[in-house]
């Protein structure tokens, strides 16, 4: 389930050491290289396998080449999916990535910052 009235997401565990979101993407360009790249990086980090699925496609997570071949847009509802003993933080650090844009306004913010020095 999406909360899409404040970019939040809902975790859910419907059975134990299975954890799952939904998250729409919000940056305006989608899943482009930079995101996928990011994304699959901070896959790695986790123990548990990690699976993004979107319009019946699915992918591992920790690939970045699975992630691009999503082809995922702006808006696009991205099913979030971690098997293991970590996988809630897996789901939140995934999740949270995506809600934030892939941090692209804190690159932005530093970008402007040092064009001003």
């Amino acid at each position: 389930m999406l909360d899409t009235s404040n970019n939040r997401f809902i975790l859910y565990e419907p059975e134990p050491g299975v954890c799952e979101a939904q998250v729409a993407i919000a940056d305006s360009l989608g899943l482009h290289a930079r995101p996928a790249a990011l994304l699959a990086r901070a896959a790695q980090q986790f123990e548990a396998e990690l699976f993004i699925s979107a319009a019946g496609q699915r992918a591992d997570a920790k690939s970045i080449l699975d992630i691009l071949s999503l082809s995922a847009g702006r808006g696009t509802v991205l099913s979030l999916r971690a098997e293991g003993k970590d996988c809630a933080a897996a789901v939140r650090t995934l999740a949270e990535l995506i809600l934030t844009r892939f941090r692209e306004d804190e690159d932005e913010a530093a970008s402007t910052a040092e064009e001003a020095l």
